[in-house]
């Protein structure tokens, strides 16, 4: 399977269904992180819709850059990579993340993620909604 192709289907073709409503992932923009450059976010669901309860982010990090250090103090997050390769530091264990590898950090766990040289895609999931 051509991952790449998989992660530019996600971006270019999907959608989120719902039983009252259909988004396309293409219809919703790239934007920049706030704080860790080459890194862009696009943000699937948020807690608008979704009360609060979650929220659902595709991350595209470019080559040889980072999301640092960092931890959520309210949300649970996980990771699902779809694309590229790279590492993740989740509570100071130094983990593979290539196409396939999925990744939890519970609340108040530090965790960063570097990806490699072709840069790595991710979903990026959040209990509650980050934003």
């Amino acid at each position: 399977m051509d991952y790449k192709n998989l992660f530019e289907k996600f971006d270019g073709e999907g959608k989120l269904l719902l039983p009252d409503t259909e988004s396309s992932f293409d219809a919703i923009p790239w934007s920049e992180h706030p704080v860790f450059p080459g890194v862009e976010l696009k943000h699937i669901i948020t807690s608008e819709k979704t009360g609060g309860q979650f929220s659902y982010h595709l991350v595209k990090i470019a080559p040889n850059k980072k999301i640092g250090s960092h931890i959520h103090e309210k949300q649970l997050e996980t990771h699902e990579v779809i694309s590229g390769a790279g590492v993740c530091v989740n509570d100071g264990v130094t983990l593979p993340y290539e196409a396939g590898v999925i990744s939890i950090f519970p609340i108040g766990v530090p965790h960063e993620v570097i990806a490699g040289d072709d840069g790595l895609c991710l979903f990026a999931k959040f209990m509650p909604a980050l934003c």
